[in-house]
């Protein structure tokens, strides 16, 4: 496990996938007597930007001294920062 501002992190892909999906009040169609269920919709905008998020917090390059404690994440970039906050508020990053 890898240790980042004193806790272990990971990404719940369940949460993503309920992020960016809605249910479409359709009902199931029947076509020559086979039952088709409606695809699943996904909201492009959310799913492009929680992928964005999720690159900048996988691609940061920015060296962390642990020893710091909370003075660690001051030099962290401003996008990681704003990413690594959205990502936690939105139950997609979260603590184990």
């Amino acid at each position: 496990m890898l240790t980042f501002l004193g806790e272990n992190y990971y990404l719940d892909i369940d949460e993503l996938e309920k992020q960016v999906s809605y249910e479409k009040s359709v009902l199931p169609v029947t076509y020559s007597g086979e039952t088709e269920m409606p695809e699943q919709q996904i909201s492009v905008t959310r799913f492009e930007t929680f992928k964005g998020l999720i690159d900048v917090i996988l691609t940061e390059r920015e060296d962390l001294d642990e020893g710091l404690g909370a003075h660690a994440g001051k030099d962290l970039s401003i996008p990681f920062k704003i990413a690594f906050n959205t990502l936690l508020i939105n139950n997609i990053l979260k603590t184990l």
